[in-house]
């Protein structure tokens, strides 16, 4: 079923300026950068993650740790995926136990995602402290779950679908809404 764009609700420039004010509220919250790791959440997430880690890395000169996270055996219907989702590898190749944690991912929907993420992170060690970033917020949760760092509140429908793309995997920076096609 092919998809019709709604809307284009961020371009290149209103993401940058979005990552560069959650990254200056990440450095004022977090005197302590030396405590502070940083992991993506596959796919975006990871990409996403790593342009923060590079802006702190420029505005404050410390290299952050960083991670990627796969969630695909911690998620509740992973039962009822039947072959959709290939497992890949978490690469975490540090210790999370006592550390602040900046779990990264580019939309929160019904929380499911993150709630999938805390539970991997904390069969690791026990954090700190974690904080969410995201770029989108779209509503609809399910899960009392909440990000501390959020780029764009986007009220959607549950019909409707937003699409992150990055130039890193998709050749551009944009968010969209979508939904799908109907039969004409």
């Amino acid at each position: 079923m092919e998809e019709k764009i709604k809307a284009r609700v961020m371009d290149a420039r209103k993401i940058k300026r979005s990552i560069q004010r959650m990254t200056t509220e990440i450095t004022e919250r977090n005197r302590n950068l030396k405590n502070l790791v940083i992991i993506g959440i596959r796919t975006r997430g990871v990409h996403l993650a790593k342009r923060v880690n590079n802006l702190i890395k420029t505005q404050e000169g410390v290299d952050v740790p960083i991670g990627v996270l796969d969630i695909t055996l911690y998620r509740d219907d992973f039962s009822e995926l039947e072959g959709q989702h290939m497992i890949k590898k978490t690469e975490i190749d540090f210790s999370v136990a006592k550390k602040d944690i900046l779990l990264v991912d580019d939309v929160l929907f019904t929380g499911r995602t993150i709630r999938a993420a805390m539970d991997s992170l904390i069969d690791m060690g026990r954090p700190k402290t974690i904080q969410l970033l995201i770029l989108i917020d779209r509503g609809h949760r399910e899960l009392p779950i909440r990000a501390d760092y959020v780029g764009k509140v986007l009220p959607t429908s549950k019909r409707e679908i937003v699409q992150v793309h990055f130039k890193e995997i998709d050749e551009t920076d944009e968010v969209l809404i979508t939904e799908p096609g109907g039969i004409k």
